[in-house]
């Protein structure tokens, strides 16, 4: 499957490799099947790359998981995580983190460029990075509490970690929206820039 039709790419050149969210049309919504890839991206990293920007096309960042996915069944799908035994579905959780907690790992340092929405699994994909430069325009949210779901692809641990215990738990409790003004007052963006200064800033 390509690149483009999964919803996710890597390009390497020399020390920098960029993974790009590639679903413009649904505002990078995001799927069990990028997940896998963005894992698999993990282990593709010529030694010599030492920074990864993670970046995405179009107006938003990330809308979050693709809700057209999550209302599935069968095989493969978030119903069936309900169904497994409890340690199954931990190992099944456990990959879809996978995909976010390798751009914290030592040997290189990540940065999310984020314009636009993050939203739950978007701001935790943000999260993952070590660095967060917001475009102006950026609207960030943990919204799974407004589907009744739980964070759960390792974003908790992250936002903790940026902002203390008391402030990530009110901004997952309440999922609301926070522009990037904000998040730069609480010490969750790096940088904040005009749209047009994204890329050159990153």
């Amino acid at each position: 499957m390509t690149a483009d039709a999964i919803g996710v790419r890597l390009e390497c050149d020399g020390p920098v490799a960029t993974v790009t969210l590639c679903r413009p049309d649904v505002l990078n919504a995001q799927t069990p099947a990028m997940w896998r890839a963005m894992s698999a991206f993990s282990r593709e990293l010529p030694g010599d790359v030492r920074v990864v920007v993670v970046r995405a096309e179009g107006r938003a960042f990330s809308a979050g998981l693709d809700l057209s996915v999550a209302g599935a069944s069968g095989p493969g799908s978030f119903a069936e995580l309900a169904t497994l035994p409890e340690q199954e579905s931990a190992d099944r959780i456990a990959e879809f983190q996978a995909a976010f907690t390798w751009l914290h790992r030592p040997d290189i340092i990540s940065v999310a460029a984020v314009q636009g929405h993050a939203i739950g699994a978007g701001f935790q994909l943000a999260l993952a990075c070590d660095l967060r430069v917001l475009a102006q325009d950026a609207k960030l949210s943990m919204a799974e509490v407004t589907l009744g779901l739980v964070p759960d692809l390792a974003g908790t641990k992250r936002l903790v970690e940026l902002v203390g215990y008391s402030r990530a738990l009110e901004i997952c409790a309440t999922g609301r929206r926070m522009d990037a003004a904000e998040a730069d007052r609480i010490g969750l963006a790096t940088l904040v820039v005009p749209p047009a200064e994204l890329d050159g800033a990153v």
